[in-house]
């Protein structure tokens, strides 16, 4: 595992920002992977909510990479961005970024991720997104 600092994405802002709290961590005492894997969805969510002017669902998680744990009391900050529109579907990419020392810049890319959400109507049926 990689010590390396990371830079948060410049001129960006994140979809979602959350510590990363005592309630949340696993049997070794860091941070459930399935906690990071909620909040990446969260975001996702957002900016293909946002890119297809209403609701959405998840049908896929196509890749999710852990690349460093997250532990109690990082501020852990995700971006979204839609990537590929077709018909109905959207893709995003996800990236989480923990803040480990607060009050300073230092952050390291936790996870990477690439998800598929669908357009749907208030019958819950796919819908074309515009």
């Amino acid at each position: 595992m990689s010590n390396t600092v990371d830079q948060l994405p410049k001129d960006e802002q994140p979809a979602i920002r959350i510590f990363a709290m005592p309630t949340d961590i696993n049997a070794s005492g860091d941070i459930f992977g399935g906690w990071l894997m909620s909040q990446v969805d969260i975001a996702g969510s957002i900016a293909a909510y946002r890119r297809a002017k209403g609701r959405i669902v998840t049908v896929a998680v196509n890749e999710f990479a852990f690349l460093k744990p997250v532990y109690v009391g990082d501020l852990v900050s995700i971006y979204s961005e839609v990537t590929k529109v077709g018909n109905t579907s959207l893709q995003v990419s996800v990236t989480a970024y923990t803040e480990r020392e607060r009050g300073s810049s230092t952050c390291h890319k936790v996870s990477e991720a690439l998800l598929t959400y669908v357009a749907i109507d208030e019958n819950r049926k796919p819908r074309p997104v515009d």
